[in-house]
């Protein structure tokens, strides 16, 4: 584990030095609110061997940010991915780059990280200018060696022209960066970094993390919870049923109840065995009944964006469609269960832990703690793969308070029930969708509206053991109705967006699910302009041609329709009376940034209900792609989640609590169920980098429910495409 985490003070290098070794106990507590933003030596440090070490402060999730912001220092640096390495993101060391959310890593941390790295490379230019006694512009850069142009045999180093100095310039972003017509390394498929041991089995998660001393922990909670704003209140705990478990500790501290023991075997058991009698109140709607006290609640109502007279537009028109989609709670179901390891002194505390940003973690352990901001230090490992808001605050939150408790350092990892039952679900929508064209297939006019509340701002562990109140988070163009995904990628000259926010407190917890709303209102949506394209009758690909003129959505959609071959026919034109029955649909769709365009191949047992996703294309437009085999992989990874997502995943609940939580109840797609799958990346040198991370599910979502109408002549109004909604939806339309 030492050589994940030890960093020498050499050469250039800001270093606050820490050694992880077997342990966390000999850490440098935390002293300073984070490393220097204004200068160039918290983000580039210059080994005396030649290397460089770029400090960034975005986590790997499995995006590949660990491979391609050090691919951006490289290519302004002028050196071989070879002599570039990072650090582990550790709020002691790394900078603040804000949250790895929202496909940030490269499109908000690359620029920093391309800026800084030219300063530095200008830094040292003007130092070989000196010792080489040539002006900047003689001067030449390949793999850290500065040459005279033309002039044989002078040369110098980096390492040699740091000299183990630091190089205390300021970081102005001033200095010029490269021009994309002279990159060598940005824009190539340079090979993952953490591949390797990840494949190997070498890689430390966190849920491998052991350290002298510590002890194991588990919490104990009613397997799955209720509505947000009730929490989980105790009314009696039965420690006799647990006084079987030799060397075991109740912790309780309000509602808050954990389990501490040496063994984690006692633990575990001690957790199950625990009898405690629990207030829970029947106040949520359940499934039968969510989407309707969505759409009947109270709401706070804002026009997202308006132009035009739609209602007008639509009276006039040749063709309307009307449409409602519904999706459902879903969770992020993480394979190995959220973990986390605290050390908390009386004046200090260090947590290991799986998070998307350090610093806000460590902001918020502070204040659950009481110890000041600054004498809390946060260090990253990677969890089981997540995009969004899943249980691993809570997890670094519940060990912190056992920590603080028991005053010995505490690793605590949830169950599957915990995981599961008490997770922050991308939140339910409805969405109503009006659209009409003219008789030459123009769309005239698109109306939607969504209903949906906001992600919770309280952690369970704070909320049980504080009584901290629940509370949602404000705004966030994520948690309502998006401009850039509902109607505006076509040429519309009568458009009204209009978001219903949802009191939340009395739902689920909602936190972000990668592609937060997205899949919902693409679902909507884009059945709504595929039937306008079958009430028209044409293809639902030129009708789309049709009515889009910004070339960058163009260009994902005319990519994707020529990797799939797509042949033009209208949609439900091949019905048939077989048992099984093959469509195929297309969608546009992205999340904040981006363009992205799907095409799905499907084939539907109208027996059974099963549906099958046999090959999935997508085509992403971010920009300047870094590195477009990453980004290809994360296409591949959108579109499989997609199919599951649509397919199979849904939180199911009754009137007291969540009652899906284990793979049975939640099922997600196995591999035997993978479609074939063909990433597109559409390559834009000359913009910029926009996100790659989560921007193509939008508009697979759609590909899936229009090749279900292409293949039965039937509009699901529900997801996930269950084998019994699929069944009830045939049979009411005689399918």
């Amino acid at each position: 584990m030492s050589s994940r985490r030890e960093f020498l003070k050499t050469g250039g290098a800001l270093v606050i030095g820490f050694s992880l070794r077997d342990e966390l106990l000999g850490q440098q507590r935390g002293t300073a609110p984070g490393p220097d933003l204004r200068q160039i030596d918290t983000w580039i440090a210059i080994h005396s061997d030649n290397t460089a070490t770029v400090h960034i402060g975005f986590c790997e999730l499995g995006q590949g940010a660990s491979t391609a912001l050090p691919q951006i220092a490289a290519e302004e640096l002028d050196l071989d991915m070879s002599q570039v390495k990072t650090v582990g993101l550790d709020t002691n060391v790394t900078p603040n780059q804000g949250g790895t959310f929202s496909s940030a890593s490269v499109a908000r941390g690359g620029p920093q990280i391309r800026t800084a790295a030219a300063e530095a490379r200008l830094a040292l230019l003007q130092l070989a200018s000196k010792r080489l006694d040539s002006p900047v512009d003689r001067l030449t850069v390949s793999k850290g060696i500065v040459s005279v142009r033309g002039i044989p045999n002078r040369s110098v180093t980096y390492g040699d022209l740091v000299g183990g100095n630091l190089f205390n310039v300021p970081f102005t972003g001033s200095a010029p960066v490269k021009p994309a017509t002279e990159y060598k390394l940005v824009g190539t498929p340079v090979a993952r970094r953490d591949m390797p041991a990840k494949v190997s089995g070498k890689h430390v998660y966190m849920q491998h993390v052991r350290v002298p001393g510590m002890m194991h922990a588990r919490v104990v909670r009613p397997r799955g919870q209720g509505a947000y704003r009730d929490g989980a209140k105790v009314l009696n705990i039965d420690e006799s049923s647990i006084r079987s478990i030799a060397g075991v500790r109740l912790v309780r501290r309000g509602d808050f109840i954990g389990i501490v023991a040496e063994n984690e075997w006692d633990a575990v058991r001690a957790a199950q065995q625990l009898k405690v009698t629990w207030n829970l109140k029947p106040t949520l709607p359940g499934n039968d009944r969510l989407y309707d006290q969505m759409r009947a609640a109270e709401t706070q109502d804002r026009v997202v964006l308006e132009k035009g007279d739609v209602a007008g537009a639509i009276g006039k028109a040749a063709h309307m469609v009307s449409l409602t989609g519904r999706g459902p709670y879903q969770a992020h179901a993480l394979f190995g269960p959220s973990c986390a390891i605290a050390d908390v002194k009386t004046d200090s505390a260090l947590i290991a832990c799986t998070t998307s940003d350090v610093y806000s973690t460590r902001t918020n352990l502070a204040r659950l703690l009481e110890i000041p901001v600054e004498k809390v230090q946060v260090q990253y490992y990677e969890g089981a793969g997540t995009y969004g808001h899943s249980c691993y605050e809570d997890a670094a939150q519940a060990a912190a308070i056992l920590s603080q408790a028991v005053g010995k350092p505490v690793r605590l990892q949830f169950m599957r029930w915990d995981e599961h039952g008490w997770d922050n679900y991308g939140p339910a929508h409805v969405g109503e969708v009006r659209a009409a064209a003219d008789s030459d297939g123009r769309i005239v006019a698109y109306e939607y509206n969504g209903w949906q509340h906001n992600w919770a701002v309280v952690e369970t562990s704070a909320q049980l053991a504080f009584g901290t109140q629940a509370a949602e988070r404000d705004g966030g163009a994520a948690q309502q109705v998006s401009p850039l995904n509902l109607g505006s990628m076509y040429d519309v000259p009568n458009l009204k967006l209009v978001n219903h926010r949802v009191p939340g407190l009395g739902y689920l917890k909602g936190g972000w699910l990668r592609s937060p709303l997205d899949l919902s209102f693409s679902f909507a949506s884009e059945q709504a302009i595929d039937e306008l394209a079958y009430r028209v009758g044409m293809d639902p690909y030129a009708f789309r041609q049709r009515n889009i003129k910004d070339p960058r959505w163009l260009g994902v959609l005319d990519a994707v329709a020529k990797a799939a071959n797509w042949t033009t026919r209208r949609a439900a034109s091949n019905l048939s009376k077989a048992k099984v029955v093959t469509g195929r649909g297309i969608g546009v769709g992205t999340h904040l940034a981006s363009y992205g365009a799907a095409v799905a191949e499907i084939e539907v047992d109208k027996e059974t209900g099963r549906i099958r996703a046999k090959h999935m294309y997508g085509a992403i437009d971010a920009g300047l792609a870094v590195n477009p085999g990453n980004i290809e992989n994360q296409i591949s990874g959108q579109l499989v989640q997609t199919v599951s997502r649509m397919l199979k995943e849904e939180v199911t609940f009754n009137k007291t609590n969540v009652t899906s939580l284990d793979w049975n109840s939640y099922p997600i797609l196995r591999f035997e169920e993978c479609p074939e799958i063909t990433p597109i990346v559409v390559q834009r040198l000359n913009e910029r980098s926009t996100g790659a991370g989560e921007e193509v599910m939008a508009g697979a979502a759609a590909a899936i429910a229009n090749a279900f109408f292409d293949a039965t002549g039937v509009r699901m109004q529900e997801y996930p495409f269950t084998p019994s909604r699929v069944l009830a939806a045939l049979k009411k339309n005689g399918g």
